[in-house]
């Protein structure tokens, strides 16, 4: 006969099992848990940790270890895997940022940061990034022009300018421009060029803030250069001329060019936005520095890190008095760049072509061969992975309505989310329920890192 053997808890037990908290048993073990934890000093004396410690800082790697070690106090992790933890918490770079590829299909992804730096430009900001001569002439050994060669280079580029001047960012330079020249006066303007350049800030907005009255000329549509004659007298500072960089009007339309402009007196200024700096074959309407002031603007602004292809920064151009002026106001001074961003400019003047240009003139065929191999590579994986010719466009604000031939891989639409989240943070766009990674400005040197994360994707949706 067969007997059962029944085990008696006491009265404690059997009260926490009811009510399902742990049993002094599961306490004891528990502390035990605890107890195996390592401390802080000798989880940091692992290798691993103590050279991420040069490389990152003491702080970050000691959160990390803190955040290991609650792992295990919680169970989810054994008190032995405390150092692996911490080193898999570790961020790859000391800051917060994460570099990620391009492949949205737009070159000059504002989200992404815009133009990416040549090899060049970022071989010069690791030159610039201790102590350089940027405002002291060695031979001499005394005090020099900041950023004299990297404005050198800049006037180079475009012969008709007979002095240079940089300043943080495209709309800093209008900004600096119209407080130096027109605060307590009137800059002339057309209807049709008052606009609002992303994430809220208007032009118009950004003009008054400086001191300066917009004088309003014509329609949205057509303003003629009579229309600015009309408006300019004593109180005119100067005439602006805003290329609409990021919209088009197109149908019954007229609008006074530089050269018209000129012809009325008036400085002007012309803002082209974009950072051309000579004409671009691709860009046939998109205006450049050096036409602007062939055809007689007196000073023209710009982004540096858009169709340049090099850092953030804004760049005035033009007539050397007036250049003078707006580099000597005091408001110069607070929207000055630092050395970092004087030496990517001048690598990017003087350097090989950038990624940006690069990426403009990428051919077509050769996007196609490449999509047909990657797709191929990750079919043979098992990923549902297609080659399909895809439209690119330039993006930053430039060349509105132009697109560029292209191609991409296509993967199911889930790939997006899972491409962005990965080791290799991968961007592509969604179009007709799939995910496209198009591939016209991705680096070919990038394509092997671009399908290792979308294999990695694969393994994570699994």
């Amino acid at each position: 006969m067969e007997q059962r053997v029944t085990q008696v808890r006491t009265g404690d037990e059997a009260t926490a099992a009811a009510s399902g908290a742990a049993t002094p048993t599961r306490r004891h073990e528990r502390a035990d848990v605890r107890r195996r934890i390592p401390r802080t000093d000798a989880v940091l004396r692992d290798p691993r940790l103590s050279q991420a410690v040069v490389r990152l800082g003491s702080n970050v790697v000691k959160t990390a270890v803190r955040q290991a070690q609650e792992q295990a106090r919680e169970g989810r992790i054994p008190p032995e895997q405390v150092e692996d933890a911490a080193v898999a918490l570790l961020p790859r770079t000391p800051g917060g940022l994460r570099s990620v590829i391009n492949a949205t299909g737009v070159v000059l992804h504002t989200n992404l940061g815009r133009a990416s730096l040549s090899a060049a430009a970022r071989q010069a900001v690791q030159e610039a990034a201790g102590p350089t001569d940027v405002e002291l002439d060695l031979p001499t050994g005394v005090r020099a022009r900041r950023g004299r060669t990297a404005l050198r280079a800049l006037c180079d580029r475009v012969p008709s300018a007979a002095a240079a001047h940089v300043v943080n960012n495209g709309a800093a330079a209008l900004v600096l421009v119209a407080t130096a020249l027109a605060a307590g006066k009137e800059i002339v303007i057309s209807r049709g060029e008052m606009v609002e350049i992303g994430d809220g800030f208007r032009l118009p907005d950004l003009l008054v803030s400086t001191g300066a009255r917009l004088r309003e000329v014509g329609t949205t549509n057509r303003t003629t250069a009579a229309d600015y004659a009309a408006a300019i007298g004593p109180e005119t500072g100067f005439v602006l001329k805003v290329h609409p960089s990021n919209f088009r009007i197109t149908g019954f339309t007229r609008a006074a060019g530089v050269g018209e402009l000129a012809a009325l007196g008036a400085p002007v200024v012309a803002d082209i936005g974009s950072g051309l700096l000579a004409p671009h074959p691709l860009l046939p309407e998109e205006p450049d520095a050096e036409t602007q002031l062939r055809a007689g603007a007196s000073l023209v602004t710009a982004s540096g890190d858009k169709l340049l292809g090099g850092p953030q920064c804004g760049l005035l151009l033009g007539e050397e008095e007036l250049v003078r002026t707006v580099s000597r106001h005091p408001l110069a001074r607070a929207l000055r760049v630092d050395k970092l961003t004087l030496a990517a400019l001048e690598a990017t003047l003087t350097g090989p072509p950038p990624p940006t240009a690069t990426a403009l003139a990428a051919d077509p065929g050769g996007l196609v061969r490449r999509a047909d191999r990657l797709a191929a590579a990750l079919a043979r994986d098992g990923i549902d992975a297609r080659a399909v010719e895809s439209l690119a466009t330039v993006g930053g604000g430039g060349a509105p309505g132009v697109t560029l031939p292209s191609a991409a891989v296509s993967l199911p639409e889930p790939y997006a989310a899972v491409l962005r989240t990965g080791a290799t943070a991968v961007v592509g766009r969604l179009e007709a329920g799939r995910c496209l990674l198009d591939l016209r400005a991705v680096p070919p040197e990038d394509d092997e890192r671009l399908a290792e994360a979308v294999r990695a994707a694969a393994e994570r949706q699994a």
